[in-house]
């Protein structure tokens, strides 16, 4: 049976033990490491590739929706927590379930599960060329390999493509999921750039289609990591 690493994020040590006991009961789940806070797990996310990550809300500093909604997030992502009233904001991120606490060890057991198949259904579904987008009242198909930048703007996205600009009000949570960071990387808050589009790199700003794009200290390691990479 294959194994899939997982790390837990939790600032409440009952809750983090307990959750690192259900883990442990389930034989394809390997626990690679634990957090208290989510600072110090998002720099492990952003070195380290992951499969499943159990991630609470409330925390210091940064919350769970905060680390979501300011990070590029590839693994598979089930929230424990006590406040039903982030579910919403949660599955806006897509994430793949939602523990309400104290929740029980079935429960827990049918959020792995569904974590599983995805995880499969990622690995053997080929990758398409192709999203469609949500603009205006209609439903538009975008080549990935003519897409050149998104750009944030307020409560919209700015699509700019080799010969047209598109307007969505789909977040950028939706298009990390829906397109591979090998093809369109975050770089900063606001903006996600296409690889091979990229014309140079200097102090920190791209250049690409006669833009300067900033590269911002959130993003920069796992952007670096992504250019570099053999």
């Amino acid at each position: 049976m294959d194994s899939y690493s997982c790390i837990i994020i939790e600032d409440e040590p009952l809750a983090l033990e307990k959750t690192k006991d259900f883990v442990e009961k389930i034989p394809f789940l390997r626990l690679n490491a634990t957090f208290d806070n989510a600072l110090t797990g998002l720099t492990y996310l952003n070195n380290n590739k992951v499969d499943l990550l159990f991630l609470d809300i409330n925390m210091d500093e940064l919350s769970g929706i905060e680390l979501l909604e300011s990070s590029k997030i590839n693994s598979q992502v089930i929230i424990t927590t006590a406040y039903q009233e982030y579910a919403l904001k949660g599955f806006d991120l897509q994430i793949t379930d939602y523990l309400l606490k104290p929740f029980t060890f079935n429960r827990f057991l049918q959020a792995v599960n569904k974590a599983q198949e995805n995880i499969v259904r990622h690995h053997t579904d080929p990758q398409p060329d192709f999203i469609f987008v949500k603009t205006e009242n209609r439903l538009e198909k975008i080549m990935l390999n003519e897409i050149i930048y998104i750009e944030g703007m307020r409560d919209y996205r700015r699509i700019h493509t080799v010969d047209k600009k598109i307007m969505t009000l789909q977040n950028f949570s939706e298009f990390e999921k829906l397109i591979p960071s090998s093809i369109l990387c975050r770089v900063h808050k606001s903006f996600m750039v296409a690889l091979n589009k990229i014309e140079s790199i200097e102090r920190s700003r791209i250049k690409i289609s006669d833009q300067l794009i900033p590269i911002s200290d959130t993003y920069k390691d796992a952007f670096l990591q992504l250019i570099n990479r053999p």
